[in-house]
C-alpha cells in the first residue's frame, strides 16, 4: 500500500502486569479471542505488504522468533534490547538498522482497528488517536484544527481526552532518528525512560506536522482485567463454536479444534487454546491457555496459563506455569 514501508513493532517488555504468565510466555503471545496478542496484530499488516517487519526482542524473545518462523513467510529482521529503557529507545535500536524512508511503529501489546487507508491518506506523518475517560493513564495528543500542536506523557492535568493508542506513521524515519538520538545525546528521560513522546515534542518544535488519525476499536492487553475485556470484544466481533455432545456451549466462545471439552458448560466469553483439556467444569469470561487442564472447576473471570493444571476449585484465578520461573 505504500511503497519501501517497513513496519517497527517493540515486544522486548518483560509484561510484569501481566505476570505469573509472563515468567514463561512473553506478553505478546498470551492468547486472546482464539489467537496470541501478536497475531492479532500482524494479520492486518500483512495485507499491507511491507518491504520489511522488525521486532525488538528481549525477554523470551527466542519464543517470539519461533512463532514468527512458525506461522509467517515474512521478511523480518531481529534486533536485541537488553536495555529495557523506554519505547524510544526500543524505536531507536530498530533505526539504527535502517535505511531512510517511511515506517509504521505498532506496539506489541495493544490491538488496533484502524483502518489503515486512514494512516496513508493523511498529508504528513500521522498518529493513531482514541478519545478515554481517565487520559492520565496514557500519553495524549493536543488537536486543533485536525493538526496535533503537543504531547504530553501521562499529565496529571491532561489537555486533552485523546490517548496515544500505539499506532504511529512517519513519512521520513531519518527525522525520527536524529531526534530520538538527541534525547540520548542530552539524557532526557521522563520517568526515568526515554519517551517516544519527547521525541516528538522536538520534532513538532522543529516545524513536522502531524495528524490525527482515530482509530476504529482500540483494545488494550497490558494487565489481566484489560485481557479478559479484550477478549469479550473480539469475541463478540467473531465467535463460531462446534457442538461437544455432553457438554453445553453458550457463545460467544472460542474452542481450539485440538482442545479436548468433557462434560462441561463453556461460556460466555471463553477462550481455550490449543491442546487445552477442561473435564466436568463450569468456565465463563476466561481464558484457558495452550496445554492447560481444568477439571471439576468452576471459573469466573480468570486465566489459566499454559501448562497450568487446575482441579476442584471455585475462583477467579490468574494461574501461571510456574515450573520455569524458578519456583517451589
Amino acid at each position: 500500500m505504500k511503497k519501501g514501508l517497513r513496519v517497527i513493532i517493540p515486544v522486548a517488555g518483560v509484561g510484569t502486569r501481566l505476570q505469573p504468565h509472563t515468567f514463561t510466555v512473553p506478553k505478546p503471545l498470551i492468547p486472546v479471542a482464539g489467537k496470541p496478542i501478536l497475531a492479532h496484530i500482524l494479520d492486518p499488516l500483512i495485507g499491507l505488504n511491507p518491504e520489511e517487519i522488525l521486532f525488538v526482542v528481549g525477554h523470551l524473545g527466542e519464543q517470539i522468533k519461533d512463532f514468527i518462523d512458525e506461522n509467517y513467510n515474512i521478511r523480518v529482521r531481529y534486533v536485541q534490547q537488553d536495555e529495557l529503557l523506554g519505547l524510544g529507545f526500543a524505536i531507536l535500536l530498530a533505526l539504527r538498522k535502517l535505511e531512510d524512508g517511511p515506517i509504521l511503529v505498532v506496539l506489541g501489546d495493544t490491538i488496533a482497528k484502524a483502518g489503515f487507508e486512514k494512516v496513508f491518506s493523511k498529508k504528513g506523518n500521522c498518529i493513531g488517536l482514541k478519545e478515554v475517560d481517565d487520559p492520565r493513564r496514557f500519553g495524549v495528543a493536543v488537536v486543533e484544527n485536525d493538526k496535533i500542536i503537543a504531547f504530553e506523557e501521562k499529565p496529571k492535568h491532561p489537555r486533552s481526552n485523546l490517548a496515544i493508542i500505539g499506532l504511529y506513521y512517519f513519512e521520513d524515519s531519518d527525522i525520527l532518528k536524529k531526534h530520538l538520538e538527541k534525547l540520548v545525546e542530552l539524557d532526557k528521560k521522563t520517568g526515568g525512560e526515554i519517551q517516544l513522546t519527547d521525541a516528538l515534542e522536538f520534532m513538532i518544535k522543529a516545524g513536522q506536522t502531524f495528524r490525527p488519525c482515530m482509530v476504529d476499536g482500540w483494545y488494550d492487553c497490558g494487565k489481566r482485567e484489560t485481557l479478559l475485556e479484550t477478549n469479550r470484544l473480539l469475541l463478540d466481533e467473531s465467535s463460531e463454536v462446534d457442538d461437544y455432545p455432553g457438554s453445553v456451549i453458550i457463545p460467544p466462545a472460542y474452542i481450539s479444534p485440538s482442545a479436548v471439552i468433557e462434560e462441561s458448560v463453556i461460556g460466555p466469553y471463553v477462550s481455550i487454546s490449543e491442546e487445552a483439556r477442561v473435564h466436568r467444569s463450569i468456565i465463563k469470561d476466561s481464558i484457558i491457555c495452550k496445554n492447560a487442564m481444568v477439571e471439576f472447576c468452576l471459573l469466573d473471570s480468570s486465566i489459566i496459563g499454559e501448562g497450568s493444571e487446575i482441579k476442584g476449585t471455585y475462583s477467579h484465578l490468574n494461574v501461571g506455569d510456574s515450573s520455569e520461573a524458578g519456583w517451589s
